[in-house]
């Protein structure tokens, strides 16, 4: 695409005539995936400047480079066409959307944010779409997927480029939706500028993140930054037994659709019978109603197949569709993930690593089981650290014994992270094994006939970060490993 074309009515600056018919095939803000012909945005993130990876965007191809309106830039090669923009951000979005030829507008983009539920919702999703017969798309913390392409992504929500392109091979691959997850750091930080969200989808809010927005207040602001960019004719599906999700309400344009259990809602779950294999209730969608039967497992569980149901129903999908949709999806990788290996009790990972998903799910295993209920967690280094002492509050009151871990411990000290978490105890049925290996092994060694054991914390991960390295670690394989 022609310079000229390219950033017609989005660069209003003089530039010379030389540069307006540069043929730029690419656009980028990580200059390590630069190519020959390319433009190179320099955005300024939270670890590092891109204005500090010029020279490499340069020597890998660039032709054009984009930089902050304040930054002093000095480069010696009379070639390259620097242009001064005002927002670096919204001008990646919005050149990244015409070199992809606006991919959100060929797909329907579902985004979902809140603290937790988001995997779980874009999974269902993507279940009762295929029943119904269409094609959705994912992009997520797991992975983006779509048919038989399956990509691994770092972040939750993938930057614009990214998730431009793969917008664009979904339409290729005649895929008509994506359930996107949308995190508040990808919100914040402007990586969803630019798409065209026709659904957004509100869980709930509680602690996390503290590290990074410092305060609730501050990371509801970025959630509802999702919803305050919806138009009218779009739908936000709404938890509004969520005390935050009645403050979303009130910042969108967006035609509102609301889920709940314990509040009159469009969307409900009505006589919800719990079982440690699934659950039975009553679904309740418009003027439809039935009776639905699912292996996930647990109360946080159900409102995510009531946020998944209301996005299918309000998207066109018919109701028989929606139900089948729902009890054919099985589960999704590490969340209330079953490990069966002929033992007498029941084991589970699960990716819980806040204190209100700790909570969730210990009192929806709680409800439904019949022993004593053993958790495996710790908590991540250089993150949050407030929510230490509550997630060891949390798993004092709701289970019988706890075996404080290695999470992710990366560049603080193991032990005083166990520390920290164990002096939330209020009674001493807890033990420290920082080995993470040794402390499953453990667990499933106390577990009695119709026990619960919960390893927590890390759920679809495969990787664990030490110190100084990363290392292969995947609770789903490792307990297969201890009960084999």
């Amino acid at each position: 695409m022609k310079l000229k074309d390219l950033i017609k009515d989005i660069y209003q600056k003089e530039i010379e005539d030389r540069f307006l018919i540069y043929d730029v095939q690419s656009v980028s803000c990580d200059s390590r995936t630069v190519k020959q012909g390319g433009l190179f945005v320099a955005i300024k993130g939270v670890r590092q400047d891109g204005i500090d990876y010029v020279d490499e965007a340069i020597a890998r191809g660039a032709i054009v480079v984009a930089v902050d309106n304040n930054q002093f830039m000095d480069i010696l090669n009379k070639n390259i066409c620097v242009l001064k923009v005002d927002d670096t951000r919204r001008f990646l979005a919005d050149t990244a959307k015409r070199i992809y030829d606006f991919p959100s507008e060929k797909v329907q983009c579902f985004g979902i944010t809140g603290t937790n539920g988001k995997t779980t919702i874009s999974y269902l999703i993507e279940s009762i779409f295929k029943t119904a017969g269409q094609r959705c798309g994912v992009i997520g913390t797991v992975n983006c997927r779509y048919g038989e392409h399956v990509v691994p992504i770092e972040n939750t929500t993938p930057n614009i480029v990214d998730i431009c392109r793969y917008l664009m091979d979904m339409s290729k691959n005649g895929f008509s939706h994506c359930a996107m997850e949308v995190s508040s750091h990808a919100l914040d930080q402007g990586r969803v500028f630019g798409v065209d969200f026709k659904v957004g989808i509100f869980t709930n809010l509680t602690q996390d993140h503290l590290d990074y927005h410092h305060s609730m207040e501050s990371y509801f602001l970025a959630k509802s930054k999702l919803f305050s960019s919806l138009s009218a004719d779009s739908f936000a599906i709404v938890n509004v037994d969520d005390f935050w999700g009645q403050k979303i309400i009130e910042r969108t344009d967006a035609k509102i659709i609301s889920y709940g259990i314990h509040n009159k809602a469009d969307v409900m779950a009505l006589n919800i019978e719990p079982t440690l294999v699934g659950s039975r209730f009553v679904l309740k969608l418009g003027k439809d109603e039935a009776e639905l039967e699912t292996t996930l497992i647990g109360e946080h569980n159900i409102y995510n197949i009531l946020a998944a149901a209301a996005t299918s129903y309000y998207a066109g999908v018919k109701f028989e569709d929606i139900q089948a949709g729902i009890e054919y999806f099985n589960h999704v990788p590490g969340r209330l993930e079953p490990v069966i290996r002929g033992q007498d009790f029941f084991a589970f990972v699960d990716y819980a690593h806040t204190e209100d998903a700790l909570k969730n799910v210990l009192k929806s295993l709680r409800v439904v089981s019949q022993g004593k209920l053993i958790v495996v967690f710790g908590c991540g280094g250089d993150r949050d650290k407030t929510k230490r002492v509550k997630m060891g509050s949390t798993v004092s009151a709701l289970a019988d014994f706890a075996i404080i871990t290695n999470d992710n411990p990366r560049s603080e000290n193991p032990d005083d992270i166990a520390h920290k978490i164990a002096s939330g105890f209020e009674h001493d049925r807890y033990q420290i094994i920082l080995d993470r290996r040794q402390a499953i092994q453990k667990a499933f060694s106390m577990a009695e006939k119709n026990d619960v054991v919960l390893i927590a914390g890390k759920g679809h991960e495969n990787y664990q970060i030490l110190k100084h390295k990363t290392i292969r670690f995947d609770d789903r394989q490792v307990a297969r490993e201890c009960l084999s």
